[in-house]
């Protein structure tokens, strides 16, 4: 199962947020809340049991 662990304003910021944890090995996925809007609000989300790993690594990182 997949759960949320951020979300982003834009679509361009998932993808940087999605290439730092994936370079720290994680899996994500980026999902647009409106499917209308590719540039807008994305949920980003790594499997729950890799959730709280990911967590610390997004508080640990500055984008």
């Amino acid at each position: 199962m997949w759960i949320v662990i951020y979300i982003s304003n834009t679509r361009q910021y998932a993808n940087d947020i999605k290439k730092v944890l994936v370079e720290e090995g994680f899996l994500v996925k980026i999902k647009p809340i409106n499917k209308g809007d590719k540039e807008g609000t994305c949920e980003i989300l790594v499997p729950r049991a890799e959730a709280e790993e990911c967590h610390s690594a997004l508080f640990n990182f500055r984008l």
